[in-house]
């Protein structure tokens, strides 16, 4: 099945453009984080204590931090959760009091201020301080030794230029999403940090994909330019690149909006990294073997241009 046939877009003369908007769309990015004091990370990277409410009648943010005002709880944080009137309190875990002493705290300010049976108590999480900053630091190692493991798989797969390019879409697409997900204020735990790696997978495939077909373009190819051998092969897989993302994005996008408060956040990241990592196979990953080459040597110095058919 073909969406698209026989198209011939001159996709690397637009690829100054595309510079201009990943270099603008990163720029904003790197703003919200700085105005957010970096990532909102959730319990489980800066450590505390979570309880999720549901209250049987019609209840504020303001009623429920006027209840919490008293016990001297320290920075704490309330959200909306769910369906109406669910809440999730948030609280940060004090040197002098054990986790459970915080959750002690907290249930009785809320039962002092609502009377015993209109609230029900649907979960409780705690994660230490020093676990928090553990598995913020494991959550980073993860991300940067699977890009490095690319690099190598690439390189040795196709060659060094190849891995270059892939890389750099990789860190592209991770950047712009995370801003993005930073202007929406979405927290960051490890349901997030999950998605973040699926969308690595999931861009690489796309950009596997371009580059096998640009592999077999050289080979047989010779006389042809680069920029118009690259633009073929993107040409030559762009159909089966926009069935894969459209019915990807149609599955993320409803789990976004069907999958409930606790997936929005995963399936935020997926719904903006599907979009971003096809743009960037397209305009990031196979444009900058142009540009490399063209500081290098060009077409005839690549080493699977140089092979027999």
């Amino acid at each position: 099945m073909e969406f698209l046939k026989s198209t011939n877009i001159d996709f690397l003369s637009r690829r100054r453009f595309a510079y201009v908007i990943s270099s603008a769309l990163i720029v904003i990015g790197f703003v919200s984080l700085i105005l957010h004091g970096g990532p909102n990370y959730g319990i489980d990277f800066k450590g505390g204590t979570s309880i999720i409410f549901r209250f049987h009648d019609p209840v504020t943010t303001a009623d429920i931090r006027e209840a919490l005002t008293p016990a001297a709880l320290g920075r704490s944080e309330i959200k909306t959760f769910g369906a109406e009137n669910e809440y999730v309190i948030y609280v940060e875990q004090q040197e002098e009091a054990s986790a459970s002493d915080m959750v002690e705290k907290v249930e009785a300010a809320i039962s002092t201020a609502f009377p015993e049976g209109r609230y029900d108590i649907l979960q409780e999480e705690t994660v230490g301080p020093k676990i928090g900053r553990e598995l913020r630091g494991s959550a980073i190692k993860a991300m940067v030794f699977a890009l490095l493991l690319i690099l190598i798989y690439i390189s040795m797969r196709f060659e060094f230029v190849f891995a270059v390019g892939a890389v750099a879409a990789l860190f592209h697409d991770v950047l712009i999403t995370l801003g993005i997900f930073s202007l929406f204020n979405f927290e960051v735990s490890l349901k997030e940090i999950a998605a973040f790696l699926t969308l690595i997978g999931y861009s690489l495939n796309d950009t596997i994909v371009v580059y096998d077909r640009i592999r077999e373009n050289l080979k047989v190819m010779r006389s042809e330019e680069l920029p118009n051998l690259i633009n073929r092969s993107i040409n030559q897989v762009l159909s089966r690149t926009a069935i894969t993302s459209v019915t990807t994005f149609i599955v993320v996008l409803i789990l976004y909006l069907f999958g409930g408060e606790v997936l929005k956040g995963f399936a935020f990241v997926m719904v903006v990294g599907v979009i971003v990592g096809t743009y960037s196979s397209i305009f990031v990953a196979s444009p900058l073997i142009v540009e490399w080459q063209n500081r290098h040597g060009g077409k005839q110095q690549l080493r699977m241009a140089k092979k027999k058919r």
